[in-house]
């Protein structure tokens, strides 16, 4: 075959990198030899694969086409090469785990820290995940177990929960916004008249969800928790945040909570991960996070005092 996995990978590598500079220096190589491996290439298949910008090294057409459908070639590779290996050892090459929102990544880091010391071999991805992004995750393959999955779990045999607990959520806005004047509970009717904060939904296939809205509210949409802390510190807009996240800022005032006629909104926590993946890996961080000890933690940082 005129292409291989190697030539796929540098190929990638000078496409992502943007130079074929970068790229050597990414793969620890010397720019001229990647230079003649790419001119060897070309004049293998034919046809140009790079066109020089500047300095840049931009795709032809042609060389799109290859990468676009060489990465998903690249994607099988790795995964064969992950089955592989966990059917010789049990243990997977890498463990992707996605940690919903509403869980302080912080009560990872022992965990990892024991992992790695026990030298298993398994490489560890994380990503965060927000409201169906989770389930989303795991139903597309970008995870192979979620943390504090939240919100119904879709009606899915492929996959496997168990609850750690559910998040009490506070609604806060900062002092001097006008609804921290009007009276408790907070009715619905004064809660639609001024925008709410919301996170924005990382599920890519499913239906994305909103949450903490009433009807014909207004919405100012972020990308994580810390930016809607940040929005509703500056009385950008309200909304609910988790008590690990609005602790410091309701100390400080500059953020105030206030109840509302609907209460304080629970969010189920729950693992999730697939039937199918059987790996020591996985079974290691389920049984870790199953533990009394670990959800007793997380209980503490995710519900009000």
């Amino acid at each position: 075959m005129k292409l291989s996995l190697d030539a796929l990978l540098m190929l990638d590598a000078i496409d992502t990198a943007g130079s074929f500079a970068a790229a050597a220096r990414q793969l620890h190589r010397v720019p001229s030899a990647l230079t003649h491996a790419v001119r060897r290439l070309e004049d293998d298949l034919g046809y140009a694969i790079f066109e020089r910008v500047g300095r840049r090294a931009r795709l032809t057409p042609a060389g799109q086409t290859l990468l676009t459908d060489g990465r998903q070639l690249l994607a099988a590779a790795d995964a064969l090469e992950c089955r592989a290996q966990r059917v010789a050892t049990g243990w997977e090459v890498e463990l992707r785990i996605a940690v919903n929102a509403l869980v302080p990544f912080g009560l990872m880091l022992p965990l990892i820290r024991e992992f790695e010391a026990a030298q298993h071999g398994t490489r560890l991805r994380f990503s965060g995940e927000v409201l169906a992004g989770s389930w989303d995750a795991l139903s597309t393959g970008r995870a192979d177990l979620v943390v504090g999955a939240s919100g119904e779990a879709p009606r899915d045999a492929r996959f496997q929960t168990r609850v750690l607990g559910d998040a009490e959520l506070i609604f806060c806005m900062a002092p001097d916004h006008p609804l921290a004047s009007v009276p408790e509970p907070l009715p619905a009717h004064a809660l639609s008249q001024h925008r709410a904060v919301v996170l924005a939904d990382t599920t890519r296939a499913m239906q994305a969800r909103s949450a903490g809205l009433v009807i014909g509210q207004d919405a100012l949409v972020v990308p994580d928790f810390h930016a809607k802390l940040a929005a509703q510190i500056a009385g950008l807009g309200v909304g609910h945040l988790p008590h690990f996240l609005a602790a410091d800022a309701l100390a400080d005032g500059t953020l105030v909570s206030r109840q509302t006629e609907l209460g304080p909104p629970r969010e189920p926590l729950r693992l999730a991960w697939r039937r199918d993946h059987d790996g020591r890996a996985l079974q290691w961080f389920i049984e870790h996070l199953s533990a009394a000890p670990w959800r007793a933690q997380l209980a503490q940082a995710v519900r009000s005092p």
